[in-house]
Parts: C-alpha cells; structure tokens; sequence
C-alpha cells in the first residue's frame, strides 16, 4: 500500500511528485517512522550534481537490504527522513535541516535537494529516521560559475562487477585529495553469475539475470553493501550516468542487448528498462530532473565549477540506433557505421552539446562519457577492424563532435571514458578516415574498478592496440581508476592501478601520468608519473574552506 489519494492531495501539487521522489517537503512530518529490529541506514548515504549553491544528497532505508522481494525490509508505509547539513562534523554549526519522505513507490530512498548554501566550500550532513542516525557523509558545492577558479581535482571510475573481485580501489580513492568523483557506468552488472567471488556463495536470487525491479534493487544492494564503495560516496559529491550494464548488456536505445531472456521483445524490453532506470534513480544521488518516467530517464546535463571547468555528461546508450553490422563487437569493412544518418547521442542531446560549445566561458570542456570514442582499430594490418559499439559505430556523431570543437573554437576539449577495462590516453582527430587531419582533443580511458578481475599490465592486445593506432599513447589492463588535477595551465590524469582484485589488501600505485596543456590538444606523457601536479599561479582558493582528512 503506497500512499493514498488524500495523503497526496494534503501534500498536493508539485508537493506530491517531491514525496514520490523522495525530495523535501514541507508536509513530511505526517509520516511516522518504524522501531527498527536493524539498522536502516545499511547502505549508506551519498551526495551529487553540485552546484554553486547545493547539492542532492541521498539515502535509502534498507534494513534488510537483500530481502529477496528488493524491498529491503521496509514496511508498506511511508517514513519521514531528517536530514542536516553543517559546517562543521560535529553538527555544532547546522547551516540547513528538513525532511524528505521515503515511500515503498521508491524503495525508500531520499534525495532532498539542498540549496541556500555557500559556493566553493566542504559540508557535512546526515540523516534520521526516528531513533537512527545514519553515516556522516562529506560535500562540497561547486565554484559560482564564472569565478575565479585555481583548480580541480576528481577521479573518475567505471566497470564495477561484483562477482569479478573486491572494490579495493575505493579505498585508496577515499583517502585522495578530491573535489569530486565522476562514475561514467556499469555501476552494477545485470547479468546472472553461477560463482560469486572466490570463497563465496551467491543467495539463489541473485544467480539470475536482473530482469525486474526487484531484481535490479538487489544488485544496487549488492554493490552497496561493500563498505569501499559507502566510504567513497561519503567523502565525496559525485556525478553518474550509466552504460549498458545497469539494463542489459550492449543494449541501444529500445534494441535489447546480450541477455537472453523474454525481455528481448522490445515491448517486454522497455518494461526492463524502466524497471533498471527506476532501481538506478533509487540507488543514485539524482535530482527530481532525473526522476525516470517509465522507460525514459533523462541524464545528459552539464554542470560548471567556476571559470576553470565545465563537465557535460552525456548519454550514450538511451538515444542511440542499434550498433551496426551485428551486436557491437568486433567487425571488418562494415559501411554502415559511416552512414549520415546513424547517431549514438540522437539528435536533440547532439544539438544540445553542440550548443554548449558555443556557450561555454570555461577553460576546460569535459565530456563524461561511456563508451571510447577514439577509433580502436584491432588490427594492425592493412584492415580496419572496429567495435560498432563504441563511437567507432557512429562516425558521422564522432565526426559532428569533434569538427564542431574545432569549428567553435573550444580550446580544451577532454573526453573521459569508462566501459573498455583498459587504461588508455589517446589523441582525437577530427576524421579518422583523413590520416592529415588535425588533433582537436585529447581522450582518457580509465579502467575497470574489478570488471575481468585481476587484468595485467601490457597484454598482447594491448601491444596489438598500440601498433595498429597511432593516435593512442598509452595502455594498460590494470584494475583501479583515474585521478586528475587541472589548473589554468595543465590537465594531468594519473593512472592509478592496485596487482590483483580478486583477494583484498591490495596497494595502490601511480602507473602512468599524461598531461595537456592549456591550448594544446592532445596528450603527452609525463617523465614522473608520482610526482604531484605543477601548483598553479594563483593560490588555491578551495584550500581554506578543505577539512582535514
């Protein structure tokens, strides 16, 4: 039983579709919170999609988190959730307090959206529901748009299947000094697993394929339920998209992916999809703009940090035509990915990027993206051999792209990148098929969290990738992800890698380190891969307002 007609009409309006997402509302307190047998607040808390002002922050009541029913052991009704944010971490200075309401609509979960906050600064906040008091988590709001703004640091991380090993990287990235994380997919595998991780039993519902709601909500609780991965959320804001994973593997647009199941009817699959994109909004420090509608859910945004850097996170998968000649994996001499008319963006999130480029005062574009756009040929013989699902598919987007940067004169175009399991940096050039045409960008691929376990330095196929590809600099097959550190004058991405996923305890290393500078596009490697970024000109202006780690 959810919540009923007069509830929603007391709340009434845009009231309600904030009770139903799990936002603020100034009628919260009407619901009443359960006594709890275990703690609720099982899968911790996170913030996201900073702004100058505020942030989202999130939470989900679960105190059975794997309860097969993907209910998380939560009651029929709705439960008022408390929340404060502070300055301090010991909640002397509370700067804003409310309540959002967790219905069963929504497995529970909360965003309320905070705004009224100081720009350029850290936070503390936390949640209640009644005699429970959730994790600390830490966020930051990002630098007014257009301000001064001496430097950004973030990671940004991909690929994270449970079965493949331990979350160990997220250790490490806890303890960075960052301004922010960016997860660009496959935050969750749907597939079904006959093993769990070495030494370990799966529970029989999560062996199969993620096809219902239920079953996407438990493997968001699986994920979850790893404390690495909890801590990193809380330190840290970050921004998420999705790529094929989270609904079904190399999945496009309403085309279904992989999986077999009865889902590949593509009315049955836009039911899955809207049971995947609903489980993700639950899970995900997602504003109400992103609140999915049925099989629709919409995630391509930008956000600004100051005059120094502007992140576009784009949407690869929702609007894309099915990949060409055949499922998306590799082909020889196929036409069709040349063909005007085929887009991995569709047209109206193209045009809206386009647009941006011409919007834009800031120094540093950023694509969040998931798949690799740099062409990846397989073969270094006289042959092109290509993936069709990445933008190696969808030559006309890539080439609309890249000549638009050139044509607008973005002066620093980046485009980060999940999805591949492999460490790579690569220069982007406007038209792949013209071997003169001009480098207008610079790409950096980080690898999997755990995604085909422990991986390796420099595998056969990635020396295969390097000889048939000029234009990519660098690879590696390590586990881990990418920390980067831009000032005004230099982006530095440095490959961070842990030996082996598949136990716990691994360290962590700095594998590699490339940079672009200011003006510059393209990627060059750096001489000293540990060695920290060049300090910019102006002091850091985020300095003061950085608690202690």
């Amino acid at each position: 039983m959810g919540l009923s007609r007069r509830q929603l009409l007391r709340v009434g309006g845009a009231g309600s579709a904030a009770v139903l997402a799990g936002a603020a509302t100034a009628s919260s307190g009407l619901f009443r919170v359960p006594r709890w047998n275990d703690y609720p607040f099982s899968l911790g808390v996170a913030s996201g999609d900073p702004t100058a002002d505020g942030v989202v922050l999130w939470t989900r009541l679960a105190p059975d988190p794997f309860a097969p029913d993907g209910l998380g052991g939560m009651p029929l009704r709705p439960v008022s959730v408390e929340y404060e944010v502070a300055h301090d971490e010991s909640f002397r200075h509370v700067v804003a307090r409310g309540t959002a309401v967790a219905t069963r609509e929504l497995a529970h979960s909360v965003h309320p959206e905070v705004a009224g906050l100081a720009p350029d600064r850290w936070y503390f906040y936390r949640f209640r529901a009644g005699a429970a008091l959730s994790p600390i988590g830490r966020t930051r709001t990002a630098p007014a748009v257009g301000s001064p703004t001496a430097r950004l640091r973030f990671a940004f991380a991909s690929c994270q299947s449970w079965s493949s090993g331990y979350f160990t990287a997220y250790e490490h990235m806890s303890a960075e000094d960052l301004d922010l994380v960016v997860h660009l997919g496959d935050y969750i595998y749907e597939r079904g697993w006959t093993r769990g991780r070495q030494g370990m039993t799966q529970e029989p519902y999560l062996q199969d394929e993620a096809v219902d709601l239920a079953g996407y909500r438990l493997r968001y609780a699986q994920a979850k339920a790893e404390e690495p991965l909890r801590a990193a959320h809380a330190a840290f804001p970050w921004l998420v998209t999705m790529d094929d994973h989270e609904v079904d593997n190399n999945w496009a647009g309403d085309s279904p992916g992989l999986g077999f199941d009865i889902s590949r009817i593509p009315a049955l699959f836009r039911r899955r999809r809207a049971a995947a994109f609903q489980a993700m909004y639950e899970h995900q420090p997602l504003r109400i703009a992103q609140m999915p509608s049925g099989p629709a859910m919409h995630l391509h945004r930008r956000y600004g940090f100051g005059d120094l850097a502007e992140i576009t996170m784009l949407d690869t998968r929702q609007y894309r035509d099915k990949q060409a000649c055949g499922d998306g994996n590799t082909v020889i001499d196929c036409a069709d990915r040349f063909a005007a008319d085929r887009t991995i963006l569709g047209a109206a999130q193209r045009d809206w990027l386009l647009d941006g480029f011409a919007t834009s005062a800031a120094r540093w574009q950023i694509l969040g993206n998931q798949v690799s756009m740099a062409q990846s040929d397989q073969d270094a013989g006289q042959v092109t051999a290509v993936g069709t699902d990445g933008w190696d598919g969808y030559v006309a987007d890539r080439n609309a792209v890249l000549g638009a940067a050139a044509e607008r004169g973005v002066p620093n175009l980046v485009v980060i990148t999940g999805d591949r399991h492999q460490n790579q940096a690569a220069d982007l050039r406007r038209d792949y098929t013209d071997p003169e045409s001009p480098v207008v960008a610079s790409e950096f691929i980080g690898t999997s969290i755990t995604s085909a376990g422990d991986g390796a330095d420099l595998t056969d196929a990635g020396r295969n990738l390097l000889a048939a590809n000029p234009d990519l600099k660098f690879v590696n097959a390590q586990r881990g992800y990418v920390r980067v550190d831009l000032d005004h004058r230099l982006w530095r991405s440095d490959f961070r890698v842990v030996p082996y996923v598949r136990r716990t305890g691994a360290p962590i290393h700095t594998r590699a380190s490339f940079v672009v500078q200011d003006g510059v596009p393209g990627v060059t490697q750096a001489t000293r891969p540990d060695a920290p970024a060049p300090s910019p000109h102006e002091p850091d202006a985020s300095s003061t307002n950085r608690p202690p780690r």
